[in-house]
């Protein structure tokens, strides 16, 4: 269970972030809905957004003070599952079938030279071998992957992901996301050639492992 199911799943502070994910509310509004308190709720609120899930938003309903209504923060849609990986497949099914492997192999490596020239540029080239390491790592983390970096006995060093954002696409298109797009994104941010996939996933690998070799 994900910590989006986590949270949608906590009774009443679920039910309120369903919700909101369809307009905001104010706390009475909600109370009346879900026929509790409304002070209940407004401790519900505060909790929802001592997490960063919701906001307060004001608004005017002709004279008077603005009154206060409540909306999802984009952390808060966040928790709601969003099937990505089915429109990729169909894109990629389009493109092959209309372009052909050759056209869309070359789409999907620029599309992760220039993803991967973005995210290297935030890279300083001083910084020292193992800190470069740990700040590709990083990197790789904040497109959603789950990677930790590791040294051989033999002092060379691993990226070792052990989860995958395109798993479910993988699976599907091996050579497009693994053979092409993740190596170049690799590559790219790394700012190392020809790197040496040692075990992957979609091989019935456990991770997906890279050695690279930072000078």
């Amino acid at each position: 269970m994900s910590a989006g199911d986590l949270v949608l799943s906590e009774g009443t502070r679920g039910k309120i972030l369903e919700r909101l994910a369809s307009a905001p509310r104010t706390a009475r509004d909600l109370a009346e809905n879900l026929g509790i308190q409304e002070s209940a709720v407004r401790g519900h609120l505060d909790r929802l957004e001592d997490r960063g899930l919701v906001h307060p938003t004001f608004y005017r309903e002709g004279v008077g003070r603005p009154k206060k209504r409540y909306a999802l923060t984009s952390q808060g849609f966040d928790l709601f599952p969003r099937r990505y990986e089915f429109l990729l497949d169909a894109v990629m099914e389009e493109l092959l079938s209309r372009e052909g492997e050759g056209y869309t192999s070359a789409l999907f490596a620029e599309a992760a030279r220039r993803m991967a020239g973005q995210i290297a540029s935030r890279i300083p080239a001083s910084l020292p071998r193992e800190a470069r390491a740990r700040a590709v790592a990083d990197a790789l983390n904040q497109l959603g992957f789950r990677t930790e970096v590791e040294t051989t006995p033999t002092g060379e060093m691993r990226i070792v992901r052990t989860n995958c954002v395109f798993r479910h696409n993988a699976l599907t298109h091996a050579y497009l996301l693994c053979e092409v797009f993740d190596k170049y994104l690799t590559e790219g941010i790394v700012g190392q050639s020809g790197l040496q996939l040692e075990e992957s996933i979609t091989r019935g690998g456990l991770k997906c492992t890279h050695l690279i070799q930072l000078h």
